[in-house]
């Protein structure tokens, strides 16, 4: 009877697997990566949403508990940059051995994806809990907030292998097409969050540590739902029994998840500068930062989610030799991508101190915050060809090009900026500091994407 129910979903995952392949390659292009895109943006939202609740409801706790989320978003950000490196790494490689219909070795990725990731978030957590009161100071926290921020990372920190294994399971399922089971899984723990954060805050009197430990709780829910999902829904079964790791899948994994995580860390590393560029200023322009980092988080990942939706799309297509539909999706991507960047940053321009003071109401952070995000917002259009190339690249495992662009927007020059700036604008420095990166980071874009867009067109470039 169990040998019975075994070939019965293996069957059910054969016949599902080969008519994925057919909807990710016949399916019109705009449509296709609509369908995608939609779970994928409600996903990144729902992340953003994590981010958000505990700032709001942290928010009423006082400015240095405020400046303590700004001081845990370096942590949080290293925590996503090694669920992204295996989801995107193994998930890269997966849809394009999908596009190919070689399932056996897609199964084998996302075995080593899944326990790959776990086995970060453990190390995070270890070394974290380890050196966590020095630290806090090491990422920019000053005496006042220090405390704060240890109360808050000790939960967080504790359920990191579960926060890095929900971040590369939503990106394995996405590169399966089946991004709406990711969604499904970070929802149902982003309104549990929604309901828990108040609950342990004010109710039961915890404070900042009941917001970590809200979020830990709903994490870890999270990962139970999408490993169960994966397990029984996906287009290939979830089968920890396949995690035979060698050279030549490693060697993938890390050529696909590289720029994620150079991305990802970069990022870290920028939201570091940031704090400690701040930190002259007082406890009020770190709280500032901290908040309009996470506006624009909220911003960015609905593009992000667009171009989630676009790299299945990308990966299946290349991997069966459909150049014209890569090329057809990523020029629809970055048209819907730069038009909805331009309303965004619109809204968010006129709406800044509104948007600033719904998470704290002092007015030193409000002026700070509200005069980096209109700054921002100068420039922020320009995000969509950055981050469509850069995605496009990651996807076709164009390895060298799509770590440097990754590396370029964060590290290479928010990193210089932000520490620069200040030295000569001041406080002025910080808040313009993201809009300098983004505007030479679509001048070095451009000619290393024409570059690949035109092998696609005349078919000289080399599938992995």
């Amino acid at each position: 009877m169990r040998v019975s129910s075994r070939a019965h979903l293996a069957g059910f995952q054969k016949a599902t697997a080969a008519a994925q392949y057919l909807r990710m390659t016949r399916r019109p292009v705009p449509a296709l990566i609509l369908s995608l895109c939609f779970p994928a943006v409600v996903s990144n939202l729902v992340t953003t949403a994590y981010n958000l609740t505990d700032t709001y409801f942290i928010g009423r706790l006082g400015t240095a508990q405020s400046g303590a989320i700004g001081i845990a978003f370096s942590i949080m950000t290293v925590m996503q940059a090694f669920g992204f490196f295996f989801g995107n790494g193994s998930g890269n490689s997966m849809s394009r051995e999908l596009g190919k219909q070689h399932n056996d070795r897609a199964a084998r990725l996302l075995a080593v994806g899944l326990a790959g990731a776990v086995l970060a978030g453990l190390t995070i957590a270890l070394l974290g809990l380890v050196t966590l009161p020095r630290l806090v100071f090491v990422l920019g926290s000053t005496p006042t907030i220090a405390p704060y921020a240890i109360s808050y990372l000790t939960p967080v920190l504790c359920a990191a292998p579960m926060v890095c294994g929900s971040f590369a399971l939503n990106g394995l399922l996405r590169y399966e097409g089946q991004s709406v089971f990711g969604m499904i899984g970070l929802v149902t723990g982003a309104l549990l969050n929604f309901l828990l954060a108040p609950l342990f805050i004010f109710i039961l009197h915890m404070g900042i540590f009941g917001a970590g430990l809200a979020t830990a709780v709903c994490q870890t829910i999270s990962f139970v739902i999408l490993v169960t999902l994966s397990a029984r829904l996906g287009v290939i079964r979830l089968d920890l029994r396949r995690c035979r790791p060698d050279a030549l899948l490693n060697r993938e994994i890390l050529g696909g998840g590289l720029p994620s995580l150079i991305r990802q860390s970069a990022g870290s590393f920028a939201a570091t500068c940031v704090n400690l560029a701040a930190n002259p200023f007082g406890d009020a322009v770190i709280a500032s930062m901290a908040i309009v980092m996470r506006v624009m988080l909220g911003a960015n990942s609905v593009i992000i989610g667009l171009g989630q939706g676009f790299q299945p799309v990308c990966g299946y297509n290349y991997g069966a030799g459909r150049f014209d539909r890569v090329r057809r999706g990523y020029w629809f991507c970055v048209r819907l991508a730069t038009a909805t960047l331009l309303a965004l940053a619109v809204g968010i321009g006129v709406f800044a101190p509104d948007l600033v003071e719904l998470f704290r109401s002092d007015p030193a952070v409000v002026k700070v915050g509200s005069a980096a995000l209109r700054i921002q917002c100068v420039t922020m259009a320009l995000g969509g060809f950055n981050m469509m190339s850069n995605m496009m690249q990651q996807t076709m495992g164009k390895t060298v090009i799509a770590s440097f662009l990754a590396l370029s927007r964060l590290g290479l020059f928010l990193a210089p900026a932000v520490l620069i700036l200040p030295h000569v604008f001041g406080v002025t420095g910080v808040e313009m500091a993201q809009s300098v990166s983004d505007v030479l980071t679509f001048v070095v874009t451009i000619p290393l994407q024409r570059r690949v867009l035109m092998g696609l067109r005349s078919g000289r470039i080399t599938r992995h």
